[in-house]
């Protein structure tokens, strides 16, 4: 894998975008408007051979007759214009390119044919190219909005790699609504270049990254793909939906980007082998970026044991239900911490875990029994339960269980019930970046996401045992073995047990007398 020239990629200090247009709702207008307005601090060129003005903007009629050399090129211009512009560009002196127009190798033998041509001409001057058929990149650190997108990301500290468009267009728009950002969002479409691999290797490195997300539909090199995967998962979580379980999506995948994936059954091993967590399904995918946003916990999650506080017995027993099916551990609790919850709690408590603390429960209620849950020994993680009632305030409830949080190591995650009611406490999480999910299910989801990444990296650091010495007796037994086989092709008729002369040792050896 190589990271060369991906600087001039994701940290550019000059744009220009050969095929702007000034047609509204073009993918030429579009990509203008959204570098123009996402604050990046250096220059922004626009290549249109009809000249003229775009927004505030002069316009350039080719590459020669740009003021320098971008850093970074956007193109979407028709695909067989492409490959005489990337060596203009590499003969200017551009490092970098991202092509938005599709047409190369996912339309077949023309198609690869053209795609070819467009990385001879980017190899001899290194240029790095993302791409084709792609949404573009987003930056937000540093004000880079290289893509036809709706929407622009907010800035944060997890990354977003995905084959599709679509994916990410779904996941900004999900994620802009929570509060949730990105330090790199990445359309990497047919992955001429820049994969998987390289992605990975890159954003290991980056001190702006806690997370990587990826989407995959086929990956094009696995030896380069597990390398920089088991590298970049010992250094901070990284999450994989993979398309295409099945034959028939696997089908779909290919016609998408041109590419082939293989066994699902293979690239599952290879995920948890790896050090990365697997997720199924858009929801899973959204519930996992919930996780990943969250404050680090100052103490990694040690087991699967989960204490769950609700004020609602009901959805307490439905979300044990929910744990033990996705193969973790009620905790149970520390007879010390029973006794301390029995001198704080109505005599109605149910004395077990979940830890009813009934209907009537005050934020102070939360308070205490949150911070006994918290110290007790047998507890791995704790989640903190709402359902809504005419006598608590939910945001009272919510700011009680924060503080309580912060008080503590443990990772604790939350489910406030309800919809109009339970907006206000679900936003104060994500303000706190404590992790808050709509039900019992999905909470347990995300627990379980830091469940299967703690295996996983126990699984990423296993070495193979030293092999033992042989003892005396086996190796008797193989003397044995291969005396009995040498008489054995002696008998047969195709060997001979003296060597005889021969100009060709090996060959008379082994020949029919």
């Amino acid at each position: 894998m190589s990271i060369r020239n991906l600087d001039a990629m994701f940290a550019p200090k000059s744009v220009a975008l050969i095929g702007g247009s000034a047609r509204e709702h073009s993918v030429g207008n579009v990509l203008f408007l959204n570098l123009a307005s996402a604050g990046f601090r250096g220059p922004v060129w626009v290549v249109n051979p009809r000249g003229g003005r775009l927004g505030a903007s002069d316009s350039y009629p080719d590459i020669a007759s740009l003021p320098d050399a971008p850093d970074l090129a956007v193109i979407a211009t028709p695909a067989q214009t492409i490959p005489g512009i990337i060596d203009e560009l590499g003969r200017r002196g551009t490092k970098a390119a991202i092509i938005i127009t599709a047409g190369f190798r996912e339309m077949g033998a023309e198609g690869r044919a053209l795609q070819t041509r467009l990385l001879e001409a980017a190899k001899p001057y290194l240029m790095r190219i993302v791409g084709p058929n792609c949404l573009g990149i987003m930056v937000p650190g540093v004000g880079l909005n290289a893509a036809f997108t709706h929407i622009a990301p907010l800035a944060g500290d997890i990354a977003f790699v995905s084959q599709s468009g679509a994916i990410v267009t779904a996941i900004i728009d999900w994620a802009t609504s929570r509060q949730i950002g990105f330090s790199h969002v990445v359309s990497l479409g047919t992955m001429a270049d820049v994969d998987f691999g390289d992605m990975l290797d890159y954003l290991a490195q980056d001190t702006n990254t806690r997370g990587i997300l990826l989407y995959i539909e086929s990956i094009p090199d696995a030896r380069k793909f597990m390398s920089a995967g088991r590298q970049a998962a010992r250094l901070k979580p990284v999450i994989v939906i993979k398309a295409g379980r099945h034959r028939e999506g696997a089908r779909a995948a290919a016609s998408h980007t041109g590419a082939l994936a293989g066994s699902d059954a293979v690239f599952h091993a290879a995920f948890r082998r790896a050090g990365m967590l697997r997720v199924f399904g858009m929801e899973e995918l959204f519930d996992a970026t919930e996780t990943l946003s969250t404050r680090p916990e100052r103490k990694p999650l040690a087991g699967d044991r989960l204490g769950i506080l609700t004020n609602g017995g009901g959805v307490g027993v439905l979300t044990t239900d929910f744990l033990i099916d996705a193969g973790a551990h009620l905790a149970e609790l520390a007879a010390e911490t029973v006794a301390r919850l029995d001198a704080v709690l109505p005599r109605t408590w149910s004395r077990d875990n979940p830890v009813d603390i009934r209907g009537d429960a005050t934020a102070e209620r939360y308070a205490r029994a949150m911070e006994i849950l918290l110290q007790d020994p047998n507890t791995d993680a704790i989640l903190a339960m709402n359902c809504p009632t005419a006598v608590i305030d939910n945001v009272e409830a919510a700011q009680a269980v924060i503080v309580a949080a912060k008080k503590s190591s443990k990772p604790v995650f939350t489910a406030w019930l309800g919809d109009q009611g339970a907006h206000a406490a679900r936003r104060i999480f994500q303000n706190e970046k404590i992790p808050t999910y709509d039900g019992g299910l999905q909470a347990v989801h995300g627990f379980m996401h830091r469940v299967h990444f703690m295996r996983n990296q126990k699984l990423l650091m296993e070495i193979p045992p030293a092999a033992p010495a042989w003892p005396e007796s086996d190796r008797a037994v193989a003397r044995a073995l291969a005396e009995r086989a040498r008489w054995l092709k002696i008998a047969s008729g195709w060997t001979s047990p003296k060597p005889r002369r021969c100009s060709r040792p090996m060959a008379c050896r082994w020949s029919k007398p």
